[in-house]
C-alpha cells in the first residue's frame, strides 16, 4: 500500500486537494509530477531536442510559426523511425485574434496510381505496405513547412530565414544524435522486414546491424538535402533540382510517382472543423484526417451523463470506448478525401446529428466492436509563442519507416500512406489517381471557455483519437494538470503500431476492479505494459487568460516541455 504523508494545509490550490484526496481513496503507485511552466514561450515534443529547437527560436524573437518549422525538421532528424521529410503533415493554428486556421500538406496518389497498375502487378486485394508500390503518394511536408514560413511572414512579422530555422536540424543530421531506445528497438524490430528495401539498411544499419542505444548515428545525406532546402527553398522539394533527383530513385524504387506529380502539388490553407464541449470551442483538422473522429468523440461525450466521476475509472472508459466505436462508424461510412466525399465533413458534426449519436451509446453494455482499426506511426507537437499563437502539428511517414524506401541519392525515407487506399472500387476510400489517402493524423485545438488556449495531440493510428478525447477530458471535465492527465494510465480500442490485435488494452497500472468492471459490461479486455507506447506519446499545452503556460508531455517517450 502507498505510505504518503501529506496535509491539506500544504496544499494551497483546488486541483491540488484534488489530487491528494484521489491518492488517498486510490492508494496505489500515483505520481504527484507537475506540469512544466512559461510565460514568454513553450513548447513540447516526443524528443527533447525538437522542443529545445522550437523554444529556441522563440528565444530569437520568432513566433509559434516559425518555432515549429524548427521543431518539424529537428523531429525528423532525431526521430527518424517515426517521421521524414518524406512524409505528410498538418497543422491547426490559433491565429491572432483567436482566428483559427490550418494548413494541408498531405500529398495525393500518382496520376499513374490506379487500380489498374497494381492489379498488373499481380495485386488485387490490397497495396503492400511496404516497398517502391507502397511510395506512390506525394510527400507533402516540405508544402507545410513552405506554406507555415509564407503565414509567418505575411501575418505574423516574421523575420527568421529558413536557414535559421532548418540549422540545429542540418547540424544534428550532420554530426549525429544518439540513437534512443524507441529507434534500437524499432529498427531491431523491423530490419529483416525492411532491409531488402532501396536505402533502407545504409540508411538506417550501421555495417548491417542495428545501432545500439545510445551510439552516434549521422545521416549525413539527409543533411545535404535540408541543406539545399535551406538555401533553395520548400519549393525546390517539388519543383526545383532536388525534386528530379527524387522522381528518378522513386522510379527506380518501383514506385509510380513522377515529377509531374511533383510539381502538381501545393499545400492547402484550410478552415479547421469544429464543435463544442461545454464551453470550450474545440477544432481539428479537415478530411483526409480524420480530425472528424476526434471531435466526435468529445461531442458525444458532451452529451452522456454519468462517467466523469474517476479519470481512471471503468465508467469513463466504458462511455468513451462506446463513443469512439460510433465515431469509427461514421468515420468507415463517410470520410474519405473531401473531393470524394458526398457530404460535407462539418455537417456531419451538426448538433443533430451528434445527439443521434449520443441517443445510442449503452452506458451499461459493450457494443459489439467490428475489428477495423488501423496502425500507425506518428509525431505530435505543440508550440506557443508570447502572443498567443498556438500551433498543433503532426508529420508522418504512416508506418515505421514507412514504405522502406529510403532515396539514395537525398536520403528522404517515403511514406506508405497510400497503402490505406483500398482496391475495391465500392470502398469509399478506394484508389483513384490524383486522390488523397484517408489519414489517422489529427492535431487537435482548444479555445477554451475561461479565455485560454490548449493544444494537444499523440501519435498512434487510430489511436490518436482516442488519447485525444482521455487527455482532453482529464484536463477539462477532471481538473487534471496536463502532466497529471498525461501520465495516469491509459487504454487503447484496437490496434496501433507494433500490435496486431483489436482488444481493448488497458496498461497495467489500472486497478484490478477497473478491469473486472469493463470485463462485465462486455469488453474484451487485455493488460499492456506500465507505460507502454502502444498507447501513444502524448503532449499537451494550455495558454491561461494571464498568460501563464502550462505544458506536460508523455514520460513513454523521449519528449519534454520547454519553456522560458
Amino acid at each position: 500500500m502507498l505510505s504518503l504523508k501529506i496535509t491539506y494545509d500544504a496544499v494551497n490550490t483546488f486541483r491540488q486537494r484534488k489530487q491528494v484526496a484521489r491518492v488517498i481513496s486510490h492508494p496505489k503507485e500515483y505520481s504527484l509530477s507537475q506540469s512544466v511552466y512559461g510565460l514568454r514561450g513553450i513548447a513540447v515534443a516526443p524528443h527533447s531536442l525538437a522542443a529545445e529547437s522550437a523554444v529556441a527560436v522563440l528565444r530569437e524573437g520568432g513566433n509559434a510559426l516559425e518555432a515549429m518549422i524548427a521543431a518539424a525538421a529537428s523531429i525528423a532528424v532525431v526521430y527518424p523511425h517515426m517521421n521524414s521529410i518524406g512524409g505528410d503533415g498538418f497543422w491547426v493554428i490559433n491565429g491572432p485574434n483567436n482566428r483559427p486556421g490550418g494548413i494541408d500538406a498531405s500529398g495525393k496518389s500518382a496520376q499513374a496510381a490506379t487500380r489498374d497498375w497494381y492489379r498488373q502487378r499481380d495485386m488485387t486485394d490490397s497495396i503492400p505496405f511496404r516497398g517502391g508500390t507502397a511510395a506512390l503518394t506525394v510527400a507533402g511536408t516540405i508544402s507545410g513547412w513552405g506554406a507555415a514560413h509564407a503565414l509567418s511572414r505575411q501575418h505574423l512579422s516574421g523575420k527568421l530565414p529558413l536557414s535559421r530555422l532548418l540549422a540545429d536540424a542540418i547540424f544534428m543530421a550532420r554530426q549525429g544524435i544518439a540513437v534512443t531506445n524507441s529507434q534500437a528497438a524499432c529498427t531491431a524490430a523491423k530490419q529483416d522486414e525492411l532491409r531488402k528495401h532501396i536505402g533502407f539498411a545504409q540508411s538506417f544499419l550501421r555495417d548491417g546491424q542495428v545501432p545500439a542505444a545510445g551510439t552516434l548515428f549521422t545521416q549525413t545525406r539527409l543533411a545535404d538535402t535540408l541543406s539545399a532546402i535551406a538555401r533553395d527553398g520548400t519549393d525546390s522539394f517539388y519543383r526545383g533540382k532536388l525534386s528530379r533527383s527524387m522522381a528518378a530513385e522513386l522510379a527506380q524504387a518501383g514506385s509510380p510517382l513522377t515529377l509531374s506529380d511533383l510539381k502538381a502539388h501545393r499545400a492547402l490553407l484550410v478552415d479547421p472543423l469544429k464543435t463544442s464541449f461545454g464551453n470550450n470551442k474545440l477544432y481539428n483538422m479537415v478530411p483526409p484526417s480524420q480530425g472528424l473522429v476526434s471531435l466526435l468523440i468529445l461531442g458525444i461525450m458532451d452529451r452522456v451523463q454519468g462517467w466523469d466521476h474517476d479519470p481512471e475509472g471503468a465508467a469513463f472508459i466504458h462511455a468513451q470506448v462506446e463513443a469512439t466505436k460510433l465515431a469509427f462508424g461514421v468515420r468507415d461510412q463517410y470520410l474519405t478525401d473531401p473531393a470524394f466525399m458526398k457530404i460535407a465533413a462539418q455537417e456531419l458534426l451538426s448538433a443533430g446529428r451528434i445527439d443521434a449519436l449520443a441517443a445510442r451509446l449503452n452506458t451499461e453494455q459493450a457494443a459489439p466492436w467490428g475489428k477495423k482499426t488501423s496502425p500507425g506511426d506518428t509525431i505530435w507537437m505543440g508550440v506557443i509563442d508570447r502572443h498567443g499563437i498556438a500551433v498543433s502539428f503532426i508529420q508522418s511517414i504512416y508506418h515505421e519507416f514507412g514504405s522502406g524506401v529510403v532515396l539514395p541519392t537525398s536520403g528522404v525515407n517515403w511514406q506508405n500512406r497510400g497503402c490505406s487506399f483500398s482496391l475495391n472500387p465500392l470502398h469509399i476510400n478506394t484508389l483513384e489517381p490524383g486522390k488523397k489517402p484517408f489519414h489517422t493524423l489529427n492535431p487537435a485545438m482548444a479555445q477554451r471557455g475561461d479565455g485560454g488556449v490548449m493544444v494537444y495531440g499523440t501519435m498512434g493510428g487510430d489511436g490518436q483519437p482516442q488519447t485525444q478525447a482521455t487527455i482532453f477530458n482529464r484536463a477539462v471535465r477532471f481538473g487534471d494538470h496536463p502532466q497529471q492527465a498525461i501520465e495516469r494510465p491509459r487504454w487503447l480500442l484496437g490496434r496501433t503500431w507494433g500490435q496486431s490485435s483489436d482488444s481493448l488494452k488497458l496498461e497495467s497500472r489500472f486497478d484490478a476492479s477497473t478491469l473486472t468492471a469493463l470485463r462485465a459490461l462486455g469488453h474484451e479486455v487485455e493488460t499492456i505494459g506500465a507505460w507502454d507506447e502502444a498507447v501513444g506519446h502524448a503532449g499537451m499545452l494550455i495558454r491561461h487568460p494571464n498568460g501563464v503556460m502550462e505544458g506536460g508531455y508523455d514520460p513513454r517517450s523521449n519528449g519534454a516541455v520547454a519553456s522560458f
